[in-house]
């Protein structure tokens, strides 16, 4: 019986994943600034990594401030639409991923319950592409639209 269960809880590890190494927004994306457009003053997420952390996926992402000050926040979570907690990101406290199709994501950054960024991410067919679309709101109230490309590594 106790073979029987460990084997049982390897095979649903490795479905697991299987599972997440066939998502193509998983891995290592690197800020392609030549295909992007900022508006002035905006923060740039230079390098963005999704990795399964057990059931759950993490984002790690680095980046410079407006200034020129490195950035870099942290989420765990799963993509099911629910906030879960995101660190080290000033303009955000939680942050909540929607699968849209296989190759499209949408998030929402919320600050104390309150939306302050809205993006939708879509991978290329290929996986070599994402593309972030962004919506947010700046401290004044200023709406601001912009895109983000990025290269996988």
């Amino acid at each position: 019986m106790k073979t029987r269960s460990i084997l049982l809880t390897l095979a649903l590890c490795f479905v697991a994943a299987l599972g997440f190494a066939q998502n193509p927004v998983m891995g290592a994306w690197k800020l392609n600034e030549a295909k992007s457009n900022f508006p002035a003053g905006a923060p740039k997420n230079t390098m963005v990594v999704y990795e399964a952390v057990g059931d759950k996926i993490q984002c790690t992402v680095d980046g410079v401030e407006a200034e020129g000050e490195p950035t870099h926040s942290t989420w765990v979570g799963k993509f099911d639409g629910k906030d879960y907690p995101l660190t080290g990101d000033p303009a955000a406290t939680t942050r909540a991923y929607n699968v849209v199709d296989d190759h499209t994501l949408e998030l929402i950054n919320k600050k104390n319950g309150n939306t302050g960024l809205k993006a939708r991410i879509t991978v290329s067919p290929d996986g070599k592409t994402r593309t972030v679309t962004v919506t947010a709101v700046d401290a004044s109230g200023k709406k601001a639209e912009y895109k983000e490309v990025y290269d996988k590594q």
